[in-house]
């Protein structure tokens, strides 16, 4: 279960490829190894009205949020959000390299015992990491 979702400001479509990112994102996700192929899941959301840090109409965001069932240490996760973190960047480096644009990461390890599934893509797709 690592859902990767991706909230980003209106005026970001513009600067940057979002496909690209989740894209990106993606891989980062696939290649660190941690994470089952059938449970991974990225998608993007354009936040209607923002108004971020001074108001300015030039500023944009993207708030990464990746939400991962327990198990995994946290060393392990610190690696793959390093890894996804670095992709993002990339992805997004021309608004980075502006001061009207924030990005951030923050992983949720989510309690199994309140998270029901019901994900038949794993029998296609069994024994992928």
């Amino acid at each position: 279960m690592p859902h990767l979702t991706i909230e980003y400001s209106p005026g970001l479509a513009a600067r940057a490829d979002v496909a690209a990112l989740c894209r990106a994102a993606s891989a980062a996700m696939v290649a660190a190894g941690i994470f089952p192929l059938a449970g991974i899941r990225v998608r993007a959301h354009c936040a209607d009205h923002v108004v971020l840090a001074d108001g300015l109409p030039g500023n944009d965001f993207a708030a990464l949020t990746l939400a991962v069932g327990a198990g995994r240490s946290p060393e392990a996760l610190r690696a793959a959000g390093d890894a996804i973190f670095a992709a993002a960047q990339r992805a997004l480096a021309g608004p980075l390299a502006t001061q009207y644009f924030a990005l951030s990461l923050e992983i949720r390890v989510i309690d199994p015992g309140l998270s029901w599934k019901d994900t038949p893509i794993h029998a296609r797709l069994p024994g992928q990491s």
